[in-house]
């Protein structure tokens, strides 16, 4: 009889964390392959804002669900779902394990726990939103659905979009879409997940994202950004949130200097990481795993590979009650 294919591993956690670098080393130890969960990392061209991996780092290990549209092209969960079962399907058949790594929890969940009942984006209404002054779209929110409107994140304009886009297409409240989340995507007799989570000390995490910033301005990302405005970037809103290049271009269109702007994407992205562990932590089911400063991508990974083998956390997402 032939033996079952390896089941999946996630790899979960802020930004800056090191995640990658330790995706790398555990594919390499255990014989994977790596399923990027960034929804900036999918579109071509966005490359040193998203810290996307190297032409060597790629040779290394394969990876999935990097550069898969282009600037022009929408893309959201339920197209993350469909693009990685493919990818799964393929890395299985060739009787590797797929290791989802990244930062974007609501890819994580769409994948884990399903779908829900939301429908896809309708263009026409996604352009009629997107021109709609904010305030407009709050005072709707707040008067068709409440509850979002008490725990949406003003300062994401995309998700206060799409809030209203769903309330109008369904006439039912978006927080009431979310309902169907809780299911497992695989099947309630799918093997319990193991979601692992990276984490450091604030001032070492700090310190990595300050560093990180500053590397990606020193390798050309105002540069990078000018072009990729050239070919479309400020068309799509979607892409123009990753952070860094919002930032940069607010830069070029004169808003605040050079070095305002590094010191304004070093803050944001501190901030970012902060929700991220928020939201992991109240979404998700993550077992979480301390990384000291002075711990190499290849201890950590050993550590997790002797996690793998040595436990079988049951880390079914919760069902989520409204």
């Amino acid at each position: 009889m032939n033996a079952l294919p390896p089941e999946p591993l996630y790899l979960a956690g802020p930004t800056a964390v090191g995640k990658s670098a330790v995706a790398l080393a555990l594919a390499e130890r255990v014989g994977g392959e790596i399923v990027s969960v960034d929804s900036m990392q999918v579109y071509r061209g966005l490359d040193l804002g998203t810290a996307k991996p190297t032409a060597a780092e790629r040779a290394r290990v394969p990876h999935h669900l990097i550069d898969v549209v282009a600037l022009d092209e929408p893309f959201h969960a339920a197209r993350f779902v469909a693009l990685a079962q493919e990818a799964v399907a393929g890395i299985r058949r060739r009787g590797r394990r797929p290791i989802f790594c990244g930062g974007t929890g609501l890819y994580f969940k769409a994948w884990i726990e399903g779908l829900g009942e939301a429908p896809p984006a309708d263009p026409a209404l996604r352009a009629e939103l997107e021109a709609t002054p904010r305030e407009q779209l709050l005072r709707e929110l707040e008067q068709r659905d409440p509850e979002a409107y008490a725990r949406i994140d003003r300062a994401n304009p995309r998700r206060l979009v799409r809030a209203i886009e769903v309330i109008r297409l369904t006439s039912k409240p978006f927080t009431a879409q979310r309902a169907a989340w809780g299911r497992p995507a695989q099947g309630d007799d799918a093997p319990a997940t193991v979601l692992w989570g990276l984490n450091r000390h604030p001032t070492d995490l700090r310190a990595r994202i300050e560093a990180r910033v500053d590397a990606m301005f020193a390798a050309g990302l105002v540069a990078e950004t000018r072009q990729l405005l050239e070919q479309g970037l400020g068309r799509n809103p979607t892409a123009l949130q990753a952070l860094g290049y919002r930032q940069v271009v607010e830069h070029l269109h004169g808003l605040r200097s050079l070095d305002a702007t590094r010191e304004w994407v070093r803050r944001k992205t501190w901030q970012l990481a902060r929700r991220q562990l928020t939201w992991f932590r109240h979404q998700l089911p993550v077992h979480w795993w301390h990384v000291d400063p002075e711990e190499s991508p290849e201890a950590v990974a050993q550590r997790l590979a002797r996690g793998s083998d040595e436990h079988r956390w049951s880390c079914r997402p919760r069902r989520q009650t409204q």
